[in-house]
């Protein structure tokens, strides 16, 4: 029995009854109404109380339904659907299914970050022992006994040294994801020259190149070519590809760092590349090599003294400037990194 249509209708015979008695006894004086108000009464009952389960009781058989299963966190898998009826009872059920639809996304949203925090901490746990242990051993035997010897002890605290500065890579790249995630480091758009960035970078980067044995080129960027964004950031964004190109090279081998429009936007957008010779990225990688501490070879990266943040960090950037990332690779063919930027000149064309 529907506790509502009950209720309305028992009201509404209630209602009823008194007005036939007022009426019966304002136009028929004494004479007896009250066989005729009981049976309009009871007839009056019936026909609310059927109405009322008609027009009710599936949609608020719906309504529990749903709110149990808000409640049990048992979600329906489906868009929000449509209601032909436009009363209130189809309102709060359209509600309803779209409050569910979005806590849905939001509890599994929320999951996927619970489950990525368990896995990050993991492998920062991972990162952070690894040069701390090695930097013990070192300690340790310097301590034991090879602090007096000669021709071990300064390559021992070189060893040491090359994992302390790890550490301070690592913690410098931490910090800078977490100022880019939380706003803290704001993104500051501009214009800039975008050549002059791209040759101060290959500037500072050249010992590097020349000490791996790679040659960095420049290709044929327009001098007068002005972008919208931030400088320091796609500087950063620049030394994290080059570097990753110089690192993942091979002896002999080339990185080119250019420009060219996009012709399908207008020109409005200039890309950015870094296409190196090097190792490649194996075509399974390529969607996660973004990811914080994701290496396709872990103890390569290593040994190259990478900290597996450098590409997050890119992402990062590149989204805060409302742009896209580009990854093309083959493995021992080389690898293209390219981002787009918005051209200044056209941009209020």
């Amino acid at each position: 029995m529907l506790r509502v249509a009950l209720r309305v209708a028992l009201l509404t015979c209630a209602i009823v009854l008194v007005l036939i008695l007022i009426l019966g006894f304002l136009f028929f004086g004494d004479q007896p109404v009250l066989g005729i108000s009981l049976v309009t009464t009871v007839l009056v009952f019936f026909a609310v109380y059927t109405t009322m389960v008609l027009l009710l009781k599936k949609r608020l058989t719906r309504i529990l339904e749903e709110l149990d299963d808000l409640n049990q966190k048992r979600f329906f898998d489906h868009e929000p659907r449509e209601y032909p009826d436009d009363d209130e009872i189809d309102d709060i059920l359209r509600r309803l299914d779209e409050t569910s639809f979005t806590i849905e996304k939001e509890f599994y949203r929320l999951k996927r970050m619970e489950n990525y925090r368990k896995d990050f901490i993991g492998d920062l746990s991972h990162e952070l022992k690894t040069p701390i242990f090695a930097i013990q051993g070192f300690v340790e035997t310097l301590i034991n006994g090879a602090l007096e010897d000669p021709e071990v002890n300064r390559e021992f605290l070189k060893k040491a040294m090359r994992n302390v500065s790890r550490l301070i890579s690592l913690t410098n790249n931490l910090m800078e994801i977490a100022k880019l995630e939380t706003g803290e480091l704001k993104t500051t758009l501009s214009e800039i020259p975008l050549k002059s960035v791209i040759l101060e970078v290959v500037e500072n980067l050249q010992f590097k190149a020349e000490h791996e044995q790679v040659q960095l080129i420049v290709d044929d960027v327009d001098s007068d070519l002005m972008v919208l964004a931030d400088r320091n950031q796609i500087r950063q964004v620049l030394i994290n590809l080059i570097e990753n190109a110089i690192k993942y090279n091979k002896p002999g081998g080339t990185v080119h760092i250019g420009t060219f429009m996009t012709p399908q936007q207008g020109n409005k957008k200039v890309t950015v590349y870094v296409r190196d010779t090097g190792i490649g990225i194996e075509a399974k990688h390529i969607p996660r090599i973004t990811e914080r501490f994701y290496r396709t070879d872990k103890s390569r990266a290593r040994d190259k003294g990478g900290t597996g943040l450098g590409l997050a960090i890119v992402k990062h950037i590149i989204e805060a400037h409302n742009e896209q990332l580009h990854i093309e690779s083959e493995s021992n063919k080389g690898t293209t990194f390219s981002f787009t930027l918005q051209n200044a000149a056209l941009i209020s064309g």
